[in-house]
C-alpha cells in the first residue's frame, strides 16, 4: 500500500512513517499543505494521513481540492482539534476518519485497517485470473483455492500485475508501489521480487513476462 503522510511535526512524522514502512508499506512524507496538494495531483495513493494545521495550506483545503478532483482515496485526518464541530467539518469535507493527537500508533494502524477495509468493500475484493484468485481485502493469493505463500512485497507486486493484466507495468511503477520517496531502493530489488513471484506463479500456468526496456506483463486471461 502506498501512503501519503502529511505532518509538519518531524518527530511524529518519522515515528508514523517508520511504523508503516516496517509493515512493508511505501510512505511518502511531506510537511506542508502545498506540497501535499502537489503530491496528490501528481501521484496515486492508497491512503492519505493528513494533519489539519499545516503551513502554507491547511489540511481541510487540501482535502477539499482532493475531493474536487473526484478522488476517492481514503483520508484519515490527524489533528489536535477534538471538538464535535471540528470533527463534523472534517467529515463534511470528505474525510473517512478522524484521530486526535496524542494517539497510540496501534490505534492509528487499526483505524487504517478499518478505513481500507471499508474502501475495498465498495469494490470487488476478488480478482480472478485463470487458476488464480487474488483476495484483495484478505491480502491473500490462491491457486485452485489453495493459498500461495507470498511475502508482503511479493503480494504487492502480484496485486499490481494482476490488476493490470494485459498491460505492461514498469519497474518504476513497482518501486512506487513498494517504497517511499526517501527509501534507498533500486531496480535490482524489483527484479528479485519478480523472480520470486514468477517461480511461485508458474505451477498455476501464469507467466510473468519481461518486456525488455519496458517492464513486466501478465497477459490478460483468456475466456
Amino acid at each position: 500500500m502506498r501512503i501519503l503522510l502529511v505532518e509538519d511535526d518531524p518527530l511524529l512524522a518519522d515515528a508514523v512513517a517508520r511504523a508503516f514502512s516496517q509493515n512493508a508499506h511505501a510512505v511518502d512524507a511531506v510537511r506542508t499543505g502545498e506540497a501535499a496538494d502537489q503530491a496528490l495531483a501528481a501521484n496515486t495513493y492508497d491512503l492519505v494521513l493528513l494533519d489539519i494545521a499545516l503551513p502554507k495550506m491547511d489540511g481541510l483545503e487540501v482535502l477539499r481540492r482532493l475531493r474536487a478532483r473526484r478522488s476517492s482515496v481514503p483520508v484519515i485526518l490527524i489533528t489536535v482539534r477534538d471538538s464535535l464541530e471540528d470533527r463534523i467539518d472534517g467529515l463534511d469535507c470528505g474525510a473517512d476518519d478522524y484521530i486526535t493527537k496524542p494517539f497510540h500508533l496501534s490505534e492509528l494502524e487499526a483505524r487504517v485497517r478499518a478505513v481500507v477495509r471499508r474502501a475495498q468493500a465498495g469494490a470487488s475484493s476478488d480478482i480472478a485470473h485463470g487458476r488464480l484468485r487474488l483476495d484483495v481485502a484478505g491480502r491473500r493469493l490462491y491457486s485452485d483455492d489453495e493459498p500461495v505463500e507470498l511475502s508482503v512485497r511479493e503480494f504487492a507486486v502480484a496485486e499490481l500485475l494482476l490488476t493490470r493484466a494485459g498491460k505492461v507495468v514498469t519497474k518504476q511503477q513497482i518501486l512506487d508501489k513498494l517504497y517511499g520517496w526517501e527509501e534507498g531502493s533500486s531496480s535490482n530489488a524489483v527484479e528479485v521480487f519478480v523472480y520470486r513471484l514468477r517461480k511461485k506463479l508458474e505451477p498455476s500456468g501464469v507467466t510473468v513476462r519481461t518486456i525488455r526496456g519496458m517492464g513486466y506483463l501478465i497477459e490478460k486471461a483468456r475466456d
